[in-house]
């Protein structure tokens, strides 16, 4: 019985320090939906509760599509931290606070604590993103130490970093988020971008014009694997 209990002990010790597998890692960073606080420039034009609600449809349908493949393990980064635990978030997924600081440094932070294995970060309030981009991300970081998807207005969509050898704490510095130069002024700090690669542009919903160019974003998606690649 004594040994019985030993070994049990030795296996439990074992399983905790075993390191977390090596697998693809897709982040989605999430703000919590919460009226007035999201989509503040598309808010002015739009109204505060068309703004909340594509906010809410947008992020909701995006973890439909993406956020079950088997391909990658998926987890939630959200903000304020407080709202980890928001009824907003699906249960099943993995959530994780973001943290203070700028953009830049909630994404390093991510980069630097995600488990082992190359991770790509995307936002919620791209309606064009499909399955299909997030594994063309994957496969350029199988030949690229990074890779970016920009959008139409001069920043991106998505990064991500293969994470070995190790990402650059450089990697966002004097990045001027929010701004036509976003993009450009990541890719200086990639070498002026020659250790980049790329995927699809995509365009973002930020004002009315652009959510008019959306008119389906709160159609929910079913989460199968059916629909696209």
């Amino acid at each position: 019985m004594f040994i019985a209990s030993v070994r049990l002990k030795k296996k439990v010790r074992a399983l905790r320090g075993r390191a977390a597998p090596f697998r693809c890692r897709l982040v989605i960073v999430a703000k919590a939906p919460v009226a007035g606080a999201v989509k503040t420039r598309l808010a002015r034009e739009a109204g505060i509760a068309t703004a909340t609600r594509f906010a809410r449809q947008c992020c909701a349908a995006l973890i439909a599509r993406v956020g079950f493949d088997p391909r990658w393990d998926t987890s939630l980064w959200v903000t304020p931290d407080a709202a980890r635990a928001s009824r907003h978030w699906p249960r099943c997924l993995v959530r994780m606070p973001q943290g203070p600081g700028d953009l830049g440094r909630r994404m390093q932070r991510i980069i630097d604590r995600a488990p082992p294995g190359p991770v790509v970060i995307i936002g919620t309030d791209i309606p064009g993103t499909r399955r299909a981009h997030i594994a063309e991300a994957f496969r350029v970081l199988g030949r690229c130490p990074h890779v970016l998807g920009p959008a139409t207005d001069g920043g991106y969509w998505l990064v991500g970093s293969r994470r070995r050898p190790r990402t650059s704490s450089r990697l966002f510095t004097g990045v001027r988020w929010s701004s036509e130069h976003a993009l450009a002024d990541t890719l200086a700090n990639l070498d002026g971008g020659r250790l980049a690669g790329f995927v699809a542009t995509l365009s973002d919903v930020d004002d009315a014009a652009a959510l008019a160019r959306h008119g389906d974003f709160g159609r929910r998606v079913k989460a199968t694997f059916a629909q696209e690649a």
